[in-house]
């Protein structure tokens, strides 16, 4: 069958299919943050044993340098040197965050690409106002509707490597949450069933956030922030139902009576 022709006698251009997409992406990374100019045989005995201490932790975790506490540490030999040091350890570091533009130079070349973080910044000074003339009152203005929490409800098992996030509201998973599987949510987090893998709650750094689950052996519990690993959560509240919330900067876990 003959191509149809166009009313010039020309061919119609083909449809053209775009193809790639670009996607926003919600990724939870780990800040390693510097807290030395001089990283020494002393620094990397630590980071050692912290990496044998909590491996589910930072096993194949994406990581970002944090240079906040040491801008005078940029001499490029040195800084790469750490960097060489961190790779053989098998660190994912994708980024750098408070970083010097010396810093960031001394990184070039290794895929490590600068991180922008929230800074705080002062209230503008108020203007004075002229006197207006006084006007007739108005209707009050209706208040808007607060945004409704767009909760994620999973009824299947969470299997190894899955990762779920609810990016707006609450996350719950009826059934059971497999070793190596990720929840990351803004809201809360309810697992009906047992919760092994990474929990973390209050992502965007909502401390009222709170995880609970009918039967806790998870690798990693957060909560906006502030976690606790396998490591260091009791042995007594083990495979016990058990909610998780924080109370004055400290990541509590408590059995249900």
């Amino acid at each position: 069958m003959s191509d149809t022709l166009s009313p010039t006698g020309q061919k119609p251009a083909p449809v053209s299919v775009q193809p790639f997409q670009f996607r926003g992406l919600f990724l939870t990374a780990i800040a390693l943050r510097l807290e030395t100019d001089a990283p020494d045989d002393v620094f990397y005995a630590a980071l050692d044993a912290q990496l044998a201490k909590t491996p589910h932790l930072l096993a194949g975790a994406p990581m970002v340098l944090d240079f906040a506490q040491v801008p005078e540490f940029s001499k490029p030999a040195d800084v790469r040197d750490m960097i060489d040091n961190l790779f053989a350890r098998d660190l994912q570091i994708f980024g750098a965050q408070n970083a010097t533009e010396a810093q960031l130079s001394a990184v070039k070349g290794y895929g490590i690409i600068p991180i922008k973080v929230g800074r705080e910044t002062a209230m503008p000074e108020p203007k004075p106002q002229k006197p207006q003339k006084p006007q007739k009152p108005q209707p009050a203005a209706k208040r808007a509707a607060p945004p409704v929490p767009r909760n994620k409800v999973v009824q299947t098992p969470v299997r190894s490597g899955q990762m779920i996030v609810a990016e707006h509201g609450d996350l719950t998973v009826v059934g059971s949450v497999a070793s190596g599987a990720e929840l990351v949510a803004a809201g809360n987090i309810h697992v009906y069933g047992t919760l092994r893998g990474r929990a973390m709650a209050g992502a965007h750094g909502d401390e009222s956030a709170r995880i609970f689950c009918r039967q806790l052996d998870a690798e990693l519990l957060a909560i906006a922030g502030l976690y606790k690993t396998s490591e260091t959560i009791p042995a007594e509240l083990r495979r016990k139902p058990v909610q998780v919330f924080l109370d004055d900067d400290k990541l509590c876990v408590e059995a249900f009576e």
